[in-house]
């Protein structure tokens, strides 16, 4: 029976090798600019802007750091890709590694 730290290095090697073959196949950049095309017309990037200058105006541009912008920013980009993208994404990496 493995250990949860087993289970935990092995996913990590598992995530090295995936994203290995993604980098030499020239897929992972196929899969960024197809996620990057795909929040831009879902309205996701606007949505993230807006944002953005929100948290600068109570913030103050004057007393925000760019490190504090995206560690407020991040988690609320995260949870607002919409479902439907990431399945997109998701599927497309099966796909790939089903393929390889």
């Amino acid at each position: 029976v493995d250990t949860q730290e087993e289970r935990q290095k092995r996913d990590e090697q598992i995530r090295e090798t995936i994203m290995a073959k993604l980098v030499e196949t020239g897929e992972k950049d196929k899969l960024k600019e197809m996620l990057k095309d795909r929040l831009i017309q879902c309205g996701w990037r606007d949505e993230l802007k807006e944002y953005c200058k929100d948290v600068i105006r109570k913030k103050g541009l004057e007393r925000v750091t760019v490190e504090e912008l995206v560690v407020d920013i991040t988690p609320q980009g995260r949870a607002t890709v919409p479902e439907e993208i990431k399945a997109e994404l998701l599927k497309r990496i099966r796909v790939f590694l089903q393929s390889t």
